[in-house]
């Protein structure tokens, strides 16, 4: 999902398929939508673990809310590559045994309204999913109703 912030005003809008497996293509949408506020993406991966990504002129700014989905998923990988960090030495088999942690930028919405700290809680809601996790995001920064309305149009 892309989300655009100009002067008080959100707006929501589905990315492509691709934008979920290539950190590239997402980067690239969210590019295209030249907006003079704020622009980023709220990628669900799977139901398995999100990317916050936030396109900026010196770089994107990134948070992936579990470092161990770069195991399983590529553009997990991707992430945790940009942020130079290495990918976890886990062993597949014992990933569900692995309490999940996140890896990136906890402040990429802090400007927005969801300062480090209430982030990091949302973040520790291990037991709910993606979805749940970033409705509590969209919630906080006010653009629950304008997510919804989008999510409910889309094919299941």
């Amino acid at each position: 999902m892309a989300v655009v912030r100009e002067e008080s005003t959100w707006r929501c809008s589905p990315l492509s398929p691709a934008a979920l497996n290539s950190l590239t293509a997402a980067e690239h949408e969210l590019r295209a939508l030249r907006s003079t506020g704020a622009v980023f993406g709220l990628l669900d991966v799977d139901d398995e673990f999100f990317i916050v990504l936030r396109p900026a002129p010196t770089g994107s700014r990134l948070l992936l809310s579990d470092a161990t989905a770069a195991i399983d998923y590529d553009i997990a990988a991707d992430v945790l590559e940009t942020l130079n960090v290495e990918i976890p030495d886990i062993d597949p088999d014992e990933l569900d045994d692995v309490e999940p942690w996140e890896e990136g930028d906890l402040g990429v919405l802090a400007d927005l309204g969801l300062p480090e700290p209430v982030l990091s809680v949302i973040l520790a809601e291990t037991d709910l999913y993606p979805d749940e996790q970033l409705g509590m995001i969209a919630q906080r920064l006010g653009f629950a109703n304008e997510l919804s309305a989008v999510l409910d149009k889309l094919p299941r």
